[in-house]
């Protein structure tokens, strides 16, 4: 009855195992650190980074405790905070401006642990430290530069219809296009309607001109303004995931507006050079008709620049930029037909429209295809045009590596801003103020913890202890799952784990509440305990999945720390249901399922109603002997009632007996503990002899 199968003990103990093994990371710490990452895509971080970042520390005397090189970038553990700042100055010193030097905390957990891919759970912004961004998005910048691109649009593709225009002016929001005459208008009105769907037109006539107004549409601007916080979104995610900053929140904040936290990052000014890293691409024709020579000894041309190409020499380039990266929709590493690392691009219609253009008008000549980072600008490559290049397909090769080109082409995706965004709200929480909070939740958790067991096991004893080893199980399952899923823990997220010690409990109590009443029913202890669990099971589904839906209600529809709180909540609600039916049950068969002769069940005192002390109570009842007082007051109400002393034979001894204890019931009623009960045997012959007074008292007033 009260006994598991050997398979049923194994889930336990591996899941006991497993959670024990990915919750052990999380009681190491952290410890400082700094991160160097590369900033351009021509540097990379490599063993030679890694000797030269070891030499520089050793150079100025000062002890690391862990230097590695980690999903490109370079990261070096310190024992404290004041050694990090110290070691942060020298490096950026002597590396120079081609890398970022961070401020990282890094957790000290074994090898062998994150080996096995237990890693500690990711801390929030209130919890780690770190620095918070509200930016704001200008959909005015946004619309000028949706119009700006509109007008160059427009007068490319009249241009080559062949529609004469007079120009195209900008005015605020709108777009002014004049034509000589009506005819004219009318051509381009068609074409544009067909080839322009975001834009609205309307007829004006002024002096003798025929003007068509241009303006964006009102629900292209509800989209536009959508597409540019969610082009905006992934721009940024895209710069910070690059650097390797630790689990960032980038999320939408109402309408316009997008929140960025950094955890861990400590230095807000390098918070902003990351997220106001990008690149840019620019094609340029190069001047091959002036002197080299001349530029390199600082005589440069008017009209033109000098870069320098990667894995080559100087390259004096022009000014004008012939085409940018607004044209490029999609950018992917891959290789040459001789198996040569390059970067795929594809631009959209106007540019393929202007490479085409300009591949056509300048063959054999060279053209430069330059890469601006952070103000920096660098010839990838400068090839020599062969012929006319169609289609808006662009391949870009040169001297870069695989490593490079992936870079490139990333860069290059991520591109610059859909539109200007303003910080409008920052702040910092240093690791000290992220320390304290994880105390005080810890804390919390912890007294509450202790509370919770230490009433449970003085009210239901053994059984009470068997309820806080689920529950110290059940919090030991939550942190291990909240590891494995690498959830990120926030402040409202320890609110959840404390809360989830006193809802777990509630099960446990159903489940021994449960099991006493079948108790004072005379059940026997094993099919009490298997009533017990087996009756309350279904109460203690209905209670927690009504929980999991709001919880899951508050993940769909919340955000931030509310989404935080409702991860650990869900998670806390399963665990709770499995440690409190299954794993409490194993514990309890295994402690007393095998007990064939099971006496009692140590499930603390049984209080036992007054209107049930005459039921048969298995093993908690105590029969109270009746005195001789008892017995003589019994006798003479026997007598009475029968009305006669012929009566009192057929009684029998056995009858007076269960008269007098039912007599003295009221006199033992004093301790509610002790149950007064008789044999079976007593019970009926005291109802034999109720039926024999009953009709010798009749018999006798007939008489």
């Amino acid at each position: 009855m009260n006994r598991y199968a050997l398979w049923k003990y194994l889930i336990i103990a591996v899941s006991l195992l497993l959670g024990l093994l990915y919750t052990l990371p999380n009681f190491f710490g952290e410890s400082p650190a700094v991160q160097i990452s590369p900033l351009r895509a021509s540097s990379q971080a490599d063993t030679v980074l890694l000797q030269q970042v070891e030499d520089s520390l050793k150079r100025a005397n000062i002890q690391n405790d862990g230097l590695f090189l980690e999903e490109g970038s370079i990261k070096v553990r310190f024992v404290d905070t004041d050694t990090q700042i110290k070691a942060k100055d020298i490096l950026q010193s002597s590396l120079g401006d081609d890398y970022m030097i961070a401020l990282n905390l890094l957790p000290n957990s074994p090898q062998w642990l994150a080996n096995l891919g237990a890693l500690p759970m990711y801390l929030g912004l209130d919890l780690r430290g770190g620095v918070h961004f509200m930016l704001e998005v200008d959909m005015e910048g946004a619309i000028s530069t949706a119009l700006d691109r509109h007008s160059a649009d427009i007068r490319a593709a009249l241009r080559e219809k062949r529609i004469p225009y007079a120009g195209v002016e900008r005015l605020g929001e709108t777009l002014t296009i004049k034509f000589r005459d009506a005819e004219s208008r009318e051509q381009a009105l068609s074409m544009l309607k067909s080839d322009y769907d975001d834009l609205q037109f309307r007829e004006e006539r002024v002096d003798n001109r025929f003007h068509l107004v241009a303006s964006i549409k009102q629900e292209a601007l509800v989209q536009m303004q959508d597409s540019t916080v969610q082009q905006n979104i992934t721009t940024l995610r895209n710069r910070v995931n690059e650097l390797g900053v630790a689990e960032p929140i980038i999320q939408k904040a109402g309408a316009d507006r997008v929140i960025v936290q950094l955890p861990g990052v400590q230095d807000t000014a390098k918070a902003k050079e990351i997220l106001g890293r990008t690149a840019t691409l620019e094609i340029r024709m190069v001047d091959e008709e002036r002197d080299l020579d001349a530029a390199l000894r600082g005589q440069i041309p008017f009209g033109s620049d000098l870069y320098e190409e990667r894995g080559g020499g100087p390259v004096l380039v022009k000014k004008q930029v012939l085409l940018t990266g607004d044209r490029i929709t999609d950018a992917q590493a891959g290789f040459t037909e001789d198996n040569q690392p390059a970067v795929h691009i594809r631009l959209d219609n106007n540019g393929a429209q202007i490479f085409k253009k300009l591949t056509r008008e300048n063959v054999g000549r060279r053209m430069a295809i330059l890469l601006i980072e952070r103000n920096r600008t660098e010839v990838v490559t400068a090839p020599v045009i062969r012929e006319e290049i169609g289609g808006g397909r662009v391949q870009i090769s040169g001297s870069m590596t695989t490593l490079e080109a992936r870079d490139v082409a990333l860069l290059l995706r991520a591109g610059a801003l859909a539109a200007p965004m303003d910080i409008i709200e920052e702040r910092t929480v240093g690791p000290s103020l992220g320390a304290d909070n994880i105390e005080r939740g810890f804390n919390s958790t912890l007294y509450g913890f202790l509370a919770v067991a230490i009433f449970i096991i003085i009210y239901y004893m053994s059984f009470g202890m068997i309820s806080v080893l689920a529950l110290s199980m059940n919090l030991l399952l939550l942190v291990g799952l909240l590891s494995i899923l690498q959830a990120t823990l926030t402040l409202p997220g320890m609110a959840a784990l404390a809360l989830t010690v006193g809802m777990a409990i509630d099960a446990n109590v159903l489940i021994n509440e449960r099991i006493r009443d079948e108790l004072r029913e005379g059940v026997s202890p094993q099919m009490a305990i298997n009533a017990g669990y087996e009756r309350a099971t279904g109460t203690i589904l209905d209670s927690n999945i009504t929980t999991l839906i709001a919880g899951i209600a508050l993940f769909a529809f919340g955000s931030g720390p509310v989404k935080g709180f409702a991860v650990v909540l869900c998670l806390g609600i399963l665990t709770s249901v499995f440690t409190a039916v299954f794993v409490s049950r194993g514990m309890v068969n295994f402690m007393y399922g095998n007990r064939r002769k099971l006496e009692t069940v140590p499930i603390g005192k049984i209080w036992i109603p007054e209107d049930s002390r005459t039921k048969k109570k298995f093993n908690y009842a105590a029969l109270a002997k009746p005195t001789d007082k008892t017995v003589a007051a019994a006798q003479s109400a026997v007598e009475e009632i029968s009305g006669g002393a012929e009566m009192h034979d057929e009684i029998g001894q056995s009858d007076v007996e269960s008269a007098a204890t039912r007599t003295a019931a009221p006199d033992s009623a004093q301790s509610s503990e002790i149950l007064l009960s008789g044999s079976d045997s007593s019970r009926a012959k005291t109802q034999a002899g109720k039926k024999a007074t009953g009709s010798g008292g009749r018999k006798s007033r007939k008489k």
